[in-house]
């Protein structure tokens, strides 16, 4: 391409920001801040919701990452954005690597987390 002097033309990359934080349910208080440090496994886990475009619409994937060894420990994927998205992710963390308790769990503010369901998994 260099020898012929093409070069690439790329879209601009749609951003859109997508947590919907207009809702009436609690909201936890945020307790990591910006401490996104671990000192032991199992200690904080932090969860949020991909969007990943097919030829057949939208692909939601849910994960939970342990921030002490940044690994995925759990995910789940659906077609819809419904609590039991974000549940299953997190209840394959929770099935998996049995935390104790005392389990930070941040995330963002969105209706799905800030679900009672998932507030009642949490506990």
């Amino acid at each position: 391409m260099k020898d012929l002097g093409l070069v690439a033309k790329t879209k601009k990359r749609y951003k859109i920001n997508t947590t919907n934080s207009n809702h009436n349910l609690p909201i936890a208080p945020n307790l990591l801040e910006i401490d996104f440090y671990a000192s032991i496994p199992d200690e904080k886990y932090v969860g949020d919701i991909t969007y990943i475009p097919t030829n057949e619409g939208w692909l939601y994937l849910a994960t939970v990452i342990d921030l002490y060894s940044r690994r995925i420990v759990g995910w789940s994927m659906d077609d819809t954005m419904k609590v039991s998205l974000v549940n299953d992710a997190l209840n394959m963390a929770l099935i998996s690597r049995k935390p104790p308790k005392g389990l930070i769990s941040h995330t963002d503010r969105g209706s799905q987390y800030a679900s009672y369901a998932h507030k009642d998994l949490l506990k």
